[in-house]
């Protein structure tokens, strides 16, 4: 009886307000939870729109061939199988592939966040000649496609030399194409994929920090060195966490520097690339004669291929979620 007392009184003392309010208490909450609706509408139609392609990527992936023709079946498989998934990882060759992957992106990425570091660092602390001109061009590195230069980069590294050293002591240029040394030439030199923005958010992060706690350190004696290892990188760690995960999920699903430079190398993204063409041979192979993949199938297993290449890269983020969040909140804050 007590607590319907209070909830009548608490009615009445709202109903009292608003009717003192002239009304504007009533309005201004419908307008709260009007506004908390059409929130949740729009959250929910954007995290539909997100999740829906790989939702139904995942549907597909578990249906047999007669399950994609079938009109009754939409979104839930009649025949569930796991074919699809041991069938595209012997196409891809995935065990080798990932191996090759995991290994090529995990370098490339640190060696891009450390040099993207010294870079931006610079970029934010120090003054020299020519400084807004040489960050226009990272910023040209940012907004050039990369496809504008191949050619040039095609025929510098199929016929790589040093001042013409090389063709003096041997009389031929290097072949670098087919190796993965090129791109980490190009990494290191803040040339890799998406290096320009890597050091964009660095220089902004560090931007955000202040001068004071650098001139503390000097005044205690620490060079610029040991200031920058020990003051300012254990506050980079957001940031530094983002571009490596930008680095890493970019260059593991990059096709147009791993055609160029490793087109040998058996890797995850070349493989789901290939992978339409692989199955027709494989089918062909396996029939004894030509024929025709069906189009419905043969986006179930690029699907599910897909699938496979993503799923690593989703368990990599959320190990490393709180710090990709902390960084993209700090970033671009000082212009």
């Amino acid at each position: 009886m007590s607590k319907e007392k209070g909830k009548t009184k608490k009615y009445a003392g709202f109903w009292e307000r608003n009717r003192q309010s002239g009304g504007y208490l009533l309005k201004k909450e419908i307008l709260s939870y009007g506004g908390s609706i059409c929130r949740f509408i729009l959250l929910f139609g954007m995290c539909f729109m997100i999740l829906q392609p790989l939702l139904s990527k995942i549907s597909v992936s578990f249906m047999t061939e007669s399950d994609l023709y079938n009109p009754i079946v939409i979104s839930v498989p009649e025949h569930f199988t796991t074919q699809n998934y041991l069938l595209a990882a012997q196409l891809m060759n995935y065990s080798k592939s990932i191996v090759n992957s995991f290994v090529i992106s995990l370098t490339i990425a640190i060696l891009q966040v450390a040099v993207a570091t010294l870079v931006g660092y610079g970029f934010a602390r120090f003054e020299f000649p020519f400084k807004k001109f040489w960050f226009a061009c990272v910023m040209l590195v940012i907004l050039i496609p990369p496809q504008t230069i191949s050619t040039s980069l095609h025929l510098h590294f199929r016929f790589f030399d040093i001042l013409g050293i090389f063709k003096l002591l041997t009389g031929e240029t290097i072949n670098l194409r087919g190796s993965v040394l090129p791109y980490y030439m190009m990494s290191a030199g803040c040339m890799g994929l998406k290096n320009g923005l890597y050091i964009y958010m660095i220089r902004q992060f560090f931007r955000t920090i202040p001068k004071e706690l650098e001139e503390a350190a000097y005044v205690d004696g620490c060079g610029t060195l040991r200031t920058f290892v020990r003051i300012m990188l254990p506050d980079a760690k957001p940031i530094l966490t983002s571009c490596f995960l930008f680095a890493f999920v970019w260059q593991w699903t990059d096709g147009f520097y791993s055609k160029l430079f490793l087109g040998s190398q058996s890797l995850v993204s070349t493989s789901l690339a290939r992978l339409s063409d692989t199955l027709g041979a494989y089918i062909q192979r396996l029939m004894g004669t030509t024929t025709t993949v069906s189009l419905a199938y043969s986006n179930c297993i690029v699907s599910t291929g897909t699938l496979m290449i993503i799923m690593p890269l989703i368990v990599l983020y959320l190990f490393a979620q709180k710090g990709f969040v902390e960084s993209l909140s700090s970033t671009g804050i000082k212009m």
